[in-house]
């Protein structure tokens, strides 16, 4: 396969299901080598099949983005197949507590700051070497509700706005480095972290786009062909203005 990644090597986490299944499948259509990184290898497995049987290049490394020792493997595991990293995709997250902070289970609610933030933080820091030697592209998947309040519960809105901080102020040390870093907000997409009150009953009347992980491929490759002197600690949304 060839397109507007050839000979680029993207690492995407969460790309099990859901967004991180689209972005990796649409990224091999582009020609990029994708390693495919999630925690259940029955649907990493099903990522790389789908992106082999289409001609794509992929490879599955089981990863759990809240163990630093996992992301270090699967840095390792890049360089021993395609020799380095070229686009990160930190993708990985999800929503284990969204009742009031007064009802909230604390371990609901500091995992989903783990894996939201924490993981975020790890998924970028141990890329950074690799990116240092040719710069690249670190593409964030972030969220409307870190950057306003709203129902969606205080830990993941929480962790998402420290990711948007966590992206600006990575741009900033890694901008000599010729390394872009931006979030991207997917806004509403249909995936399983989605409860059934979030589910617009019709997706015609909805207010919000209703996408499917496909959807958010382009503004990604968008991200992922600028410069490297282009856009750096930015926010990219495909949310309505009103929503953000």
């Amino acid at each position: 396969m060839s397109g507007k990644l050839d000979s680029k090597v993207a690492v995407i986490t969460g790309a099990g299901r859901g967004i991180g299944r689209g972005l990796a499948i649409g990224f091999a259509e582009q020609g990029a080598k994708v390693v495919c990184a999630a925690r259940t290898s029955a649907q990493l497995d099903e990522t790389v099949e789908s992106i082999r049987a289409s001609g794509g290049d992929a490879i599955a490394v089981r990863c759990d983005v809240t163990e630093a020792a996992d992301l270090q493997n699967l840095y390792a595991q890049t360089r021993a197949h395609y020799g380095g990293v070229d686009i990160v995709i930190a993708n990985a997250g999800g929503n284990f507590e969204r009742r009031s902070v007064e009802e909230s289970e604390i371990a609901g609610w500091e995992y989903t700051v783990r894996v939201n933030l924490v993981g975020v933080y790890y998924t970028c820091k141990y890329a950074i070497p690799d990116l240092k030697t040719k710069g690249g592209h670190i593409i964030v998947i972030g969220s409307g509700m870190g950057h306003r309040a709203g129902n969606a519960g205080s830990a993941y809105s929480a962790s998402k706005a420290g990711v948007w901080m966590l992206v600006r102020t990575l741009a900033e040390e890694l901008r000599q480095y010729r390394i872009c870093v931006n979030e991207l907000i997917p806004g509403l997409v249909d995936t399983d972290i989605l409860t059934d009150a979030e589910r617009p009953s019709d997706p015609a009347l909805s207010l919000e786009w209703f996408k499917q992980p496909a959807d958010v491929v382009p503004l990604a490759l968008f991200l992922a062909t600028q410069p490297l002197t282009g856009p750096t600690s930015q926010s990219f949304s495909l949310m309505r203005r009103d929503a953000q």
